[in-house]
Parts: structure tokens; sequence; C-alpha cells
């Protein structure tokens, strides 16, 4: 009873108070003997605890601070500090969010060019409930053509263009540094992919070489006039230049579906203004919804004017799926109005974004897997599978990812955060605080201007290619010679106990998604 009856508030009040009082004549002393004898470094240290103590008995506004002066302050140094502790000393391989360890550690060693493999066994429970696996074959492929590309263009497209199954997702610059962008468009130079801009339209340092999927977003950064609305001349004069490769028009992402952004006015520098078409140094609101159409029909019909002013060039929207309904009148205008998009690109909820409300990045939106299934089923039942591409996006990393997600239905792949984990991220969770340790998501030159540009590109390019290189022997070793080929029938997850079902017989029934219309 003595050891609760000691640490109680009222008596470590007490016992603190007392320890003030007690460093105070400590202080008092040390100055009397630093002037005889010159030590003054207890003068310091004994000074400044009993400034700590004082104050924090004097503010109002931290109450654990008042009542446990001093010693709370550890309360606050520790919190600081528990993501790290947590990520570096307790969590397990396979414990980390949103990318555990294997994962990151799997990016990193791709994209530096070391050892790929592990040892022993593996980590995850085969027996829990969620597993999923796939089935191999006793007739396994040899895969030695590891460029796997699709061709994505229409009808109506006069200038298709051949991309790589795995892009670059959408990362604007702001959210990124100049640094960064510059080594992710060089690398996908290097490796021959594709980078996506973003919304924020497309910076000097997106035009290093790489292939571009220029997006626009509600905003219309790039492309809009002093109010705020798309301007036919600037989208046309960009969406021409001879790196912009396909046009993606946002209508929502997974991290923050049906939320606009927010560019504050001390981030409005001139640059950025002049990159998106706006006015330096104000405060820019992204409307929640776009402004040039206000239906499904006249979306399709700003799709064909994107493709006419671009001069046939593949145009496409990204969705992060909420409503089915809205989904399926977008199809019905489709199938109505003749106008096909070359693309669509299928956001899942868990995809990332540097800030978002809580209530979005975790409670709004349908998973990748969920969302692709029904994407896919509209495209077939509605006799749209032939003419209009489907990529995906959403925690897409690994050969096995890859897989899975085209079994689901996507013909080709973006990557943001694995990306940026080739750059160097650590999955620190700071995007939204300007101050990424690692020089990726911030404007901080003090930190981007430590990121190797030459190095980085090299690692961007290098994850690339070995991760294709890995795909390659995946399918080989389920019975397949290429991605398109790839079959939901492959795909196996355990639902209950005992009890695995494929893909097909999950998502799909009798549905024969190798049907091209």
């Amino acid at each position: 009873m003595f050891h609760k009856k000691i640490f109680n508030r009222f008596t470590f009040g007490q016992v603190t108070v007392a320890l003030t009082v007690v460093y105070l004549l400590y202080s008092i002393t040390s100055l009397v003997l630093y002037l005889s004898t010159g030590s003054i470094v207890n003068t310091v240290i004994s000074g400044f605890i009993a400034y700590l103590v004082f104050s924090d008995l004097m503010q109002d506004k931290h109450t654990i601070r008042k009542n446990y002066p001093l010693f709370a302050r550890f309360r606050y140094m520790f919190e600081s500090i528990r993501p790290e502790m947590r990520q570096y000393f307790w969590e397990g391989e396979l414990d980390g969010k949103p990318f555990n360890r294997r994962e990151r550690s799997i990016v990193y060693q791709r994209a530096k060019n070391e050892k790929q493999t592990v040892s022993f066994g593996m980590q995850d429970d085969p027996n829990r409930i969620g597993y999923e696996w796939a089935a191999h074959s006793v007739y396994p492929k040899h895969v030695t053509d590891t460029n796997f590309r699709t061709l994505i263009g229409g009808e109506d497209c006069k200038q298709p263009y051949s991309a790589s199954i795995y892009n670059i997702s959408a990362m604007s610059y702001g959210a990124l540094s100049k640094k960064a962008i510059t080594a992710l468009n060089e690398g996908a130079k290097i490796g021959e992919f594709a980078h996506n801009t973003g919304e924020g339209g497309i910076s000097q340092y997106h035009r290093s070489g790489g292939d571009l999927i220029w997006q626009i977003g509600t905003g219309y950064f790039g492309c809009r006039d002093e109010k705020g609305f798309f301007n036919d001349a600037l989208f046309e004069e960009r969406a021409n230049y001879p790196e912009v490769k396909m046009i993606e028009l946002k209508l929502s992402q997974g991290a923050k579906p049906g939320h606009g952004g927010l560019l504050p006015a001390e981030k409005n520098t001139e640059e950025i203004a002049a990159i998106r078409s706006i006015t330096p140094h104000t405060t820019v609101h992204s409307p929640s919804g776009h402004t040039a159409f206000s239906n499904p029909t006249e979306l399709v019909h700003f799709l064909a004017k994107l493709r006419k002013l671009s001069n046939g060039k593949p145009v496409g929207f990204k969705i992060c799926i909420g409503k089915k309904d809205e989904f399926l009148d977008i199809i019905h205008a489709i199938v109505q109005t003749g106008i096909a998009p070359d693309f669509i690109t299928i956001d899942g909820a868990e995809g990332g974004t540097g800030a978002a409300p809580l209530e979005f990045i975790d409670y709004m939106g349908m998973s990748l897997n969920d969302a692709l299934v029904f994407a896919n089923k509209a495209l077939i039942e509605n006799g749209l599978k032939h003419k209009i591409r489907i990529l995906a996006s959403g925690r897409i990393i690994s050969a096995f990812d890859i897989a899975k997600t085209i079994a689901l239905g996507a013909d080709a792949c973006y990557s943001a955060r694995g990306m940026m984990f080739a750059l160097g991220c650590i999955q620190a969770l700071q995007c939204d605080s300007g101050h990424c340790p690692v020089g990726i998501a911030t404007q901080d030159e003090s930190l981007y201007k430590a990121l190797n540009v030459t190095d980085k590109r090299m690692r961007v390019a290098n994850f690339h290619r070995n991760t294709m290189k890995a795909l390659g022997e995946f399918i080989g070793a389920v019975g397949y010679e290429k991605p398109s080929e790839i079959d939901p029938r492959t795909f196996n997850k355990r639902i209950e106990h005992g009890v695995n079902k494929t893909f097909q017989e999950m998502y799909f029934g009798e549905l024969d998604t190798r049907k091209k219309a």
C-alpha cells in the first residue's frame, strides 16, 4: 500500500515542490561556489532545471505539467519518438502500417540491387482468415522478356500509348520536392515507364525526359483561367508537349474521395503559381467536384473534348468508387453516346496521400479489390472490356500485388509509395508536416538538398526493373507467359477456418473474365 500512496497525485506534487526548492537552493549554492571556484556547469544545469519546474508550475495550458512539473515533460518526449521506437525496436516483420517491414525491405533491396531473397521459412500464417496465395503449376513457363506492356488507346485515339504495366502514381510538385520529382521522372526515362504528374500541373521537374501522364483535378491547375474554370487554350498547349503521353481526369482519389485540396498562400510561390496558372501568394481552394461537367453525359463529352484538344492522345478518368450506381451511370452514358474513354483508373480506398482528414482516409471509398471486380464486371457486361483499359492504384508494390490486381481485371498498375520507398522514404509518417527527414515530401531546401538525384533515379529504375523480373518469375511459376493470361482461378483466399475459395468463386462466379467483350 505504501508504494501506491507515495505516488498518488498529491504526494507526487509535494515531492516535486520539495525537489524544486532543493534545486533552487542548489542553484544558489552553485552560483556562490562558482564565484569562488569557477564551476559554471553545475550552476547552468541546476538553474535550467529550476527554470523548467517553475515554468511548468506557472503555466495553465497543460494540466499534467502543472500537476507534475518537470517529470511530465518526459511524457511528451517519449510520445514524440513513439513511432520511431515502435518501428525500430518493437515492430514485427508483418506488423507495420500502412506497409510492414518486409514490404518496405523488398523495395529497398530491389532499388539497391541487393539480395532479394528471404530465408528459413514463411513468417505469415497460412491458416489465418484472409490469407491469400497463388496456385503454382507443375508445368511452369520460363519467361525471359519482362518488359511487360499494354497498349492504351481505343477506336477514337490517334496516338495510342504502349505503357508499362507498372508506373509511377500521381504525386504533384508541391507535395513532393523538386529533387524527388526530378529523380522519379529520370528514373521513369531510364526504365521506360510512365510518371503521373499529380493534379498540381506539369512542372519543369516533370520534364526531365520521362513519359508523362498529365493528371487534371478539380482545380484545373495548369489549364485554368483567372476564375478557376477550365481553359481550352492552356490545356491544348500543354497537352501537346511531346512527353505527355496520356491525359487522366481525376474525379476522386482513394485517400480522400470527394475532398478538394487547399494550397495555403505561404506555399503558393511564384514558381508554383506559374506551374498551376494561379495568382501567387494567395490561398487557392480546389472544389470537391468539377465545374466543367455536372452529369455522366457531360463527363464523357468533356473527355472527348480533351482527346480532341490533345490531338488524339489517350484520355481517361480516375475514380475511387463510392456509390455504385453513379459509376454505372457513367458506363451507361458511354454506351448511349458511343464516347468511350481509353482507360479508367480505379483507385482503392487504401491509396495514400500527403494529408487527409481521418474520416476520409480510413472510412470512405471502396477497397481496390472490390472496386476492380465491380468495374471489370460492369465493362464486361456492357461490352466495353475490349475498348477500355483498367489501371489500378492502391498499395501495389510486389509482383504478387501486380499479378493479383491483373487477375481481378486491371491491365496496368500505378505505385506511389513503392516509388517513394525506392527514393529512400522511411515511412516516417511526416508527409503533412513539411519536415520529411529524407527530403521527399517537403519543400524545405535544408532537407531536400541532400537527396542525390543521380543515385535515386537509378534506384527508381532498379526497383521497376527488378519488380518486373520478379513478376516474370511469378507468372511463369503459375503457368503463364505474359500478365494478360493471369486468371482469377489462380488466386485463393482463406475465408474461414478450413475453407479456401478462388478469386473466381469469390468474385465472378460463372462470369468468364477472359472474354474481351
